[in-house]
């Protein structure tokens, strides 16, 4: 029983990796998003923790996340492009195919798009050799990249083909950012997309917003934001987008649940994506149960 297009990110879970891993792949999951503290912070190290997601089964959706990497400069540049080195190395040791990178907060980064374009260009030909793809994210409230066009102007001047972007509703839906203007993405750009809610309107400042999106957000459909949701993953199905879709969601209440409760209700917000907003066939056998039920 299988959802195919979604995936779970093991940040909404408590306890060790394997647990983990086994209750999302046990909700039907065949994808996994990973962060580097699974692994660094896993007993047994590195080898174990990259042996355990190996055999879970599940395919890892991207890895996460490298920050304030771009338009810094001198020592502080070359420091993050041993943090990239090392991010990229783990990403590789997963078998994983997208590290996501997201847009600086740094007071020391240059805010010009020529200079974030040559440093997210190099970062992107340090990925190269091991076949993988950089997603660049745009956090709601990054210093100079704080929307998605933003952060596409800046992939599309660095023009590297493993350049991409990835897209996160939170971010979207918190900086009230358009979405007509994904018309003007190349869509085989779009490397990933995280999708979550949360439980009221708007956050009103930037440290709202921050607390809500590290603490409180909910799986799509549990929140206020199901209809923007609706329309975002449509609007991105009629641009021509395939690609996979990660539960992006941070929540303290998630964490003091069991994981199976978690997990199913990450499977609850799946079908209903897969089958009431894109009215896809999911392979689940005894689908029109769910449904009902």
């Amino acid at each position: 029983m299988k959802i195919a297009e979604f995936g779970m990110d093991t940040i909404s879970l408590a306890g060790p990796l394997e647990a983990r891993l086994k209750a999302i792949g046990g909700a039907g999951f065949n994808q996994v998003m990973l962060s580097a503290r699974d692994l660094v912070g896993h007993p047994g190290g590195l080898d174990a923790a990259v042996a355990a997601v190996r055999a879970s089964g599940l395919r890892v959706t991207g890895f996460q996340v490298l920050r304030d990497f771009e338009g810094l400069s001198g020592r502080l540049h070359a420091y993050k492009v041993d943090v990239a080195k090392s991010m990229i190395s783990m990403c590789a040791a997963l078998g994983c195919k997208v590290l996501l990178a997201c847009s600086s907060t740094s007071t020391h980064a240059a805010s010009d798009r020529k200079t974030l374009a040559r440093d997210l260009r190099k970062l992107a030909m340090l990925a190269l050799p091991f076949g993988i793809r950089i997603a660049y994210e745009a956090l709601s409230w990054g210093r100079t990249i704080n929307e998605f066009p933003a952060a596409w102007e800046v992939v599309d001047l660095a023009d590297c083909p493993n350049l991409g972007i990835g897209l996160d509703s939170f971010h979207i839906f918190a900086s009230k950012t358009s979405l007509d203007d994904l018309d003007t993405i190349d869509h085989w750009k779009i490397f990933l997309v995280q999708l979550s809610d949360f439980m009221w309107q708007e956050a009103r400042t930037f440290e709202e917003r921050i607390a809500t999106a590290r603490t409180f957000r909910v799986f799509p459909g549990e929140g206020v934001h199901s209809e923007q949701l609706a329309e975002l993953v449509m609007a991105l199905d009629r641009l021509g987008y395939r690609g996979d879709y990660s539960f992006e969601v941070f929540n303290d209440d998630y964490q003091q649940m069991p994981l199976p409760t978690v997990a199913e209700r990450a499977r609850r917000s799946a079908l209903w994506l897969a089958e009431d907003v894109l009215q896809r066939s999911t392979p689940l056998p005894n689908r029109v149960a769910l449904r009902g039920r």
